[in-house]
């Protein structure tokens, strides 16, 4: 299985929106989204890996990190094989690299030490 790389960050000033997607491809994992946990990351310069957000199978809800709950939200597409994360009411401390990986539950809220995981984005929240 192969995780592209994410698409979407960019620039924005605090308050606003941004949309990342996260597309997978290859073999069985990717077709079997609703047995894995999907996740969102980010990294912000100098600090540890931090989870965002998931999709919990089988059930499909979502779990986001108190951080974000609220101002984030997950949508799936499962005929393209991708998970978008969008972002509203970006604040300055959302700025970081944002990954998302696939990875086995049942305990999606944490960082695996194995997953497969795509390149990452940067997101940048101006004051």
């Amino acid at each position: 299985a192969q995780v592209q790389p994410v698409r979407g960050g960019g620039s924005v000033q605090a308050g606003g929106s941004l949309s990342l997607s996260c597309e997978t491809s290859g073999t069985q994992v990717s077709h079997e989204l609703d047995q894995y946990c999907v996740g969102w990351f980010r990294q912000a310069a100098g600090k540890m890996k931090e989870w965002v957000a998931a999709i919990v199978p089988p059930s499909g809800n979502t779990d986001f990190a108190d951080s974000v709950k609220g101002r984030f939200s997950i949508s799936r597409d499962n005929a393209k094989n991708t998970v978008d994360l969008r972002m509203d009411s970006l604040k300055p401390e959302d700025t970081a690299a944002y990954h998302c990986a696939i990875y086995a539950p049942p305990n999606c809220r944490r960082t695996p030490g194995f997953g497969y995981w795509g390149q990452g984005t940067q997101v940048t929240v101006s004051s």
